[in-house]
């Protein structure tokens, strides 16, 4: 992708369908058949009216800087089909979507997430809307709300004493009921954080050998971050901004804005029955920096963040606060397509291990962090249960994680190996690594997506 007016390629597009009904879907109205009016513009917009069931065609719009899309059908899928197979058709580069003017009704839309993006670069106080809350209101409410979450620190202090004092066991056989009263007892006390640590240890007894083990380690972390949060004024700024974060405190991206080439490496779903939460990794080639962008969904919804897995963009982002904390927010607007150079830098496993040590260090309570492995294989455990990620040399290796082995991009991995050694970018943690996308001597810089 080399500037504005190139078009994505196939693949491109298709990283974007939220699953893989979408993904059969979109392709099916990849033609020109049910499209007509279609058209694209070098400002990063393609458009078209697509026959359906109804007597109306759909109006389908895409903003691809954003990406974004609107479309008049009931779906509650983002992207929907049709948006997919709009960008099918474009990708083709056939004479079925041609350079011209949008339409009033696809300008208006354009012009609306414009004037959105405009708002929201607007300095404070210009631009935005009246009714704002005072500073003095604000600080009384947050004040209100550390309050109720220092009450329940204190009282799940008091838990976590009284499951220690009387053994490990009695855990198994309190029954999960326990620990979901605990945890809507922090909901209550307005600390999200909390209260989904507490479900996790809820999600542990009884789980197979070695549970009481893993129950004390996470009772020592959900410790530590009660300790760190009644404590939090003795704490370096940095680090009491996480742990406000892991307690469930929100807070704006207020840090330096970086403005980069950023590769998209990655973007996966997970659910809770409730909420989805799309997590894409980026990556900084000239910073040289990870960032992670979260998307949600809720009610069935998917979420909104589209972006095209292997696509290099020119972008601002603006890191969030926090000790060893990557996420940052997309500035709307700004993507403007940019030449791939390659993969990130990585190294062996052992500099992956130091990463994530030093990760470890500024956030205890970090699940995973990004790595890039260079020239390793994937190959069989000795016991020949698991799979690891060896360096070619064999000095080293770092096993593969449940999810990872459950997935099929194992077997993608291995197809692109062949035995041979590949650049792999993962998720790494105290279980092991989860890839999530590769490179080999035949793709070159062409991202070989794994999820």
């Amino acid at each position: 992708m080399t500037g504005p007016g190139v078009r994505w390629t196939a693949e491109q597009v298709l990283a974007l369908a939220p699953d893989a009904a979408s993904r059969r879907a979109g392709g099916r109205l990849a033609a020109a058949g049910p499209w007509s009016e279609a058209g694209s513009s070098g400002g990063g917009a393609v458009w078209g009216l697509c026959k359906g069931s109804g007597s109306k065609p759909y109006q389908t719009v895409v903003d691809t800087t954003g990406p974004a899309c609107a479309c008049s059908c009931p779906s509650r899928k983002f992207p929907c089909k049709h948006a997919l197979g709009l960008l099918l058709l474009w990708a083709s580069e056939t004479d079925a979507v041609r350079d011209g003017t949008a339409p009033e009704w696809a300008e208006q839309w354009l012009a609306g997430r414009r004037g959105r993006a405009e708002q929201e670069r607007a300095p404070e106080g210009r631009g935005r809307p009246d009714g704002a809350a005072a500073p003095d209101a604000a600080r009384r409410r947050a004040e209100r709300r550390a309050a109720r979450i220092t009450a329940g620190a204190l009282e799940l202090e008091q838990r976590l004493a009284d499951l220690l004092r009387g053994g490990l066991a009695s855990a198994e056989q309190a029954g999960y009921g326990l620990w979901e009263e605990t945890a809507a007892r922090m909901v209550d006390a307005q600390a999200p954080g909390l209260a989904a640590r507490v479900r996790e240890l809820g999600s542990i007894p009884g789980t197979g050998p070695g549970w009481p083990v893993r129950l004390l380690e996470e009772c020592a972390l959900l410790h530590l971050l009660d300790s760190a949060w009644l404590g939090r004024e003795l704490l370096p700024a940095p680090l009491a901004a996480t742990v406000r974060t892991r307690v469930g405190l929100t807070a704006p991206a207020d840090g330096a804005p970086v403005r980069d080439r950023w590769l998209v490496l990655a973007q996966y779903d997970s659910s809770d029955g409730k909420v989805t939460t799309r997590r894409a990794w980026v990556y900084g080639q000239g910073s040289g920096r990870f960032a992670l962008l979260l998307s949600y969904g809720a009610a069935g919804r998917a979420p909104q963040l589209a972006l095209p897995v292997g696509a290099a963009v020119e972008a601002e982002l603006v890191p969030y606060g926090g000790a060893g904390q990557l996420r940052a927010e997309l500035r709307e607007g700004s993507w403007v397509p940019a030449p791939v150079e390659g993969p990130p830098r990585g190294g062996p496993v052992s500099a992956a291990l130091d990463a994530y040590g030093h990760a470890l260090a500024e956030d205890p309570w970090l699940d995973s962090w990004p790595v890039t492995l260079t020239d390793v294989v994937p190959v069989p455990t000795p016991d020949g249960h698991n799979w690891q990620l060896a360096d070619s040399a064999g000095e080293s290796a770092l096993p593969l994680t449940q999810v990872a082995l459950s997935r099929p991009g194992l077997w993608k991995l291995v197809a692109l190996s062949g035995g041979g050694p590949v650049t792999v970018f993962a998720e790494c943690g105290q279980a092991g690594v989860t890839p999530l996308a590769a490179w080999s001597a035949a793709t070159g810089s062409e991202t070989v997506p794994l999820v």
